[in-house]
């Protein structure tokens, strides 16, 4: 790669990409090098060690986390709306979850203007700045264990494989006592077919932003007066 053309967006978007690819443990500053064409003392200009690599990876990942500045939107949609670019982004880039538990997220630029942007649309649905935040991480959370829950057969398993793992599950949850644990082997039956992952991530994620409204003191303003 020429050298003008290697910025720190492109040395995180390759990091990121390799990281898709071959899993974390290849992204290493000798191997990136190697990828870019360069050599890594060139990429300690823009990462001084793996840890602001790997916090550069993510602060890539989240860049299209936005809040949708459209005044006509109330708060509730355009904080959903947040919520599914990240779910996007972690679909996409399946190092990601992983990463931000262990990398400083804070430092990156994305990362606290996706929080200040959730912020903002939390106290306007009547939260204090400190609830707000609460809510912001409880987001954040559950759109990574959404991904890390995500039904079917795990990444790792080869498409061509797919079938034969659901069935192998299949038979393993069939195979309980069904007078212990009767739903279970009831649920066994799902495993028969292709899971439908679009409606499993629109009910997840109508699930936890029914939580979110349901506690919302802006909300409760607004039944209030309905009622009244």
């Amino acid at each position: 790669m020429a050298g003008e053309r290697l910025t720190k967006t492109a040395v995180a978007e390759r990091a990121l990409r390799l990281g898709d690819e071959e899993g974390l443990e290849a992204v290493t500053i000798r191997r990136l090098a190697q990828e870019l064409g360069v050599t890594p003392m060139a990429l300690y200009w823009h990462f001084k060690n793996k840890d602001e690599l790997m916090a550069g990876i993510v602060d890539q990942a989240l860049s299209t986390v936005r809040a949708d500045r459209d005044a006509t939107d109330p708060w509730q949609k355009q904080l959903r709306a947040m919520v599914e670019a990240l779910i996007r982004a972690m679909r996409e880039h399946p190092a990601l979850g992983d990463l931000m538990h262990v990398v400083a997220k804070e430092d990156g630029q994305s990362f606290t203007r996706a929080t200040n942007d959730a912020l903002v649309l939390l106290t306007a649905g009547g939260f204090g700045v400190e609830e707000a935040y609460w809510v912001a991480s409880y987001l954040l959370h559950s759109a990574i264990g959404l991904v890390a829950a995500q039904p079917d057969c795990p990444m790792n398993v080869p498409a061509a494989q797919a079938a034969e793992w659901r069935r192998q599950k299949r038979l393993k949850l069939e195979s309980l006592p069904a007078d212990k644990f009767p739903l279970v082997v009831e649920f066994a039956a799902t495993f028969a077919r292709v899971p439908d992952i679009e409606r499993y991530y629109a009910f997840g994620l109508d699930l936890v932003m029914a939580g979110v409204e349901a506690v919302a003191p802006g909300m409760e303003q607004t039944m209030g007066a309905a009622r009244a």
